[in-house]
């Protein structure tokens, strides 16, 4: 099992920065990926940056040149830095990460992005 907390999220202005961090905890040493993945109203979740336990990064292309996913170690905290961000940015921000052979998928609680135009 794999614990996620979520912070940092908040209200920006357009063109502002914010910085998500996740917190694992549990069975840490198992986790092969974690992700960031965001939800607006009425929209499906979507997939944000993903980083791997060897350090390779992914983007959505929305983001990319924006946002940076990163870690102080090799598993946790990661972190979301998001420059230069949008109205269209606004939506509760999810850590997802993935453990385990069968590459078991954990979310935490979430935590809500509004940019302000």
């Amino acid at each position: 099992q794999v614990q996620l907390v979520e912070s940092g999220g908040g209200l920006v202005q357009a063109g502002g920065s914010l910085r998500l961090s996740c917190a694992a905890s549990g069975s840490i040493f198992n986790i092969n990926a974690m992700s960031w993945y965001r939800q607006a109203p009425e929209k499906q979740r979507e997939l944000v940056a993903t980083i791997t336990s060897a350090g390779s990064t992914n983007y959505a292309d929305s983001v990319k040149g924006r946002f940076t996913i990163s870690r102080d170690n090799a598993k946790s905290p990661v972190y979301l830095q998001m420059n230069s961000l949008k109205p269209e940015d606004t939506a509760v921000y999810y850590c997802n990460a993935r453990a385990g052979f069968l590459h078991n998928s954990y979310w935490g609680q979430g935590t809500q992005v509004t940019v302000s135009s």
